[in-house]
């Protein structure tokens, strides 16, 4: 098992984020349509589509140049509040990635926690406030406990998966604080909150990426 992967080797993975989006985002438009208005799948789907319609047109581009595509596209082509809480995370990730030429624990580590940063920093969310903030936090906390225990990137790869996707169910349990969904207070409780449920799409195909490349 590798201990790193090449920017290069990692790019195609862009299209993995992409693929995912885009065929789950009729269930991204179902979970949001239990609590909000039911869009976010489409809106998902349209700018990550367009991501990947610019990453086939550039032909050759790093991980942090895709990150970066992928980032900017959102941030112009989403509306609502996803678009630039995505698009920065995204780019934010891109830029802890600058002069590097691989990601490795301690780097993926770097672009999680840079990713956080700009997420809270735009929409103040808390953990608990049932918003993606409730998989990014457990996710990153997992990934840096198993790496500060002495496991490989591998192994904190899958620590971050399976913290990521408890954060999600957790969110049905959880009474949204912020957003179109905090206006039904304790009718939001039971339900799967929408940002959540992308995010912890996004972090299972790039983790399950990275684990294929770390392997082969």
């Amino acid at each position: 098992m590798k201990t790193s992967v090449t920017l290069t080797e990692a790019a195609p993975i862009l299209f993995d984020l992409v693929a995912v989006i885009v065929r789950e985002q009729g269930t991204l438009s179902e979970i949001d349509g239990q609590t909000g208005d039911g869009d976010h799948g489409v809106n998902m789907g349209k700018g990550f589509r367009l991501a990947g319609e610019k990453l086939r047109a550039r032909g050759e581009f790093s991980f942090p140049e895709g990150l970066e595509t992928l980032g900017d596209t959102l941030l112009s082509d989403i509306g609502g509040s996803m678009g630039p809480l995505y698009g920065t995370f995204f780019t934010d990730m891109g830029e802890v990635l600058e002069g590097a030429d691989s990601i490795d624990g301690p780097r993926f580590s770097a672009m999680m926690t840079a990713g956080l940063a700009a997420v809270q920093g735009l929409g103040e969310a808390k953990p608990g406030d049932k918003t993606l903030v409730d998989v990014l936090v457990p996710a990153q906390t997992a990934f840096d406990e198993a790496q500060a225990s002495g496991k490989d990137f591998a192994a904190s790869l899958e620590a971050l998966k399976t913290a990521s996707a408890a954060g999600l169910e957790a969110t049905k349990g959880m009474i949204a604080k912020v957003g179109r969904a905090s206006r039904l207070g304790e009718r939001s409780r039971g339900t799967l909150d929408a940002g959540a449920a992308s995010c912890n799409m996004i972090l299972q195909a790039m983790a399950d990426g990275l684990l294929a490349r770390l392997a082969a």
